[in-house]
């Protein structure tokens, strides 16, 4: 496993509640959990480390934490931020096991330059995530969805991405993930709606002038 997704984490057993986190913060640390198949796991993380590799992690990013001489596999399914201070508040990881299927979200990222924009059309992505259920081995990055072909008008539905082996989509197939949409037809009617708007207010300036 690559080390931006590994990190290294103390167990926390004591000075627990909201006073116990601000003060683990203030220490540059961050207190977190792990949940899973047994009891919560209460850890603490170094916040240079975590706020360092955070951006190559994702929902279905696997993720070794050692805590001590044990290791957890995990996901990283949620954090709380302070925006204000740039600081990372708290973190919850949820423990898989090798061997047992896991079901979880996965994002759908769109390849390709569709034919419909090069007419004018614009590509609107409808769906960005998709439930998916596999052994921890098969969890995929993403989901590729190739939107080259696309002409004007057209979509691509969930049915039509291309599924890894030993992945199964738990959400319906007939689902639209992206479309190509006109948009010089629509900008063409406001514009002849305001001439046809204008056109009856220049007749009644002309009425009055005769007058």
């Amino acid at each position: 496993m690559s080390d931006n997704k590994s990190l290294k984490a103390e167990l926390r057993t004591e000075d627990f509640g909201s006073a116990g986190a601000r003060r683990l913060l203030r220490t540059k640390r961050i207190p977190a959990v792990i949940y899973g198949k047994n009891e919560p796991v209460h850890i603490i993380l170094d916040s240079r480390e975590f706020t360092n590799k955070m951006r190559h992690f994702s929902e279905t990013a696997l993720l070794k934490i050692s805590v001590g001489k044990k290791s957890y596999e995990c996901l990283m399914k949620d954090y709380q931020e302070n925006l204000m201070r740039a600081e990372i508040k708290h973190v919850d990881f949820f423990e898989v096991t090798r061997g047992q299927v896991l079901r979880t979200l996965v994002s759908i990222v769109l390849k390709g330059n569709p034919v419909g924009t090069k007419e004018g059309g614009v590509l609107d992505q409808v769906m960005h995530e998709v439930e998916i259920e596999c052994f921890p081995k098969d969890l995929p990055a993403a989901l590729e969805a190739d939107v080259t072909s696309l002409k004007i008008n057209q979509s691509l539905h969930l049915k039509d991405v291309v599924i890894p082996a030993n992945v199964k989509v738990l959400d319906d197939l007939a689902k639209t993930v992206a479309s190509v949409k006109g948009v010089k037809a629509e900008a063409v009617a406001p514009a002849e709606e305001a001439v046809a708007v204008a056109a009856p207010a220049e007749a009644d300036k002309d009425a009055k002038a005769k007058k």
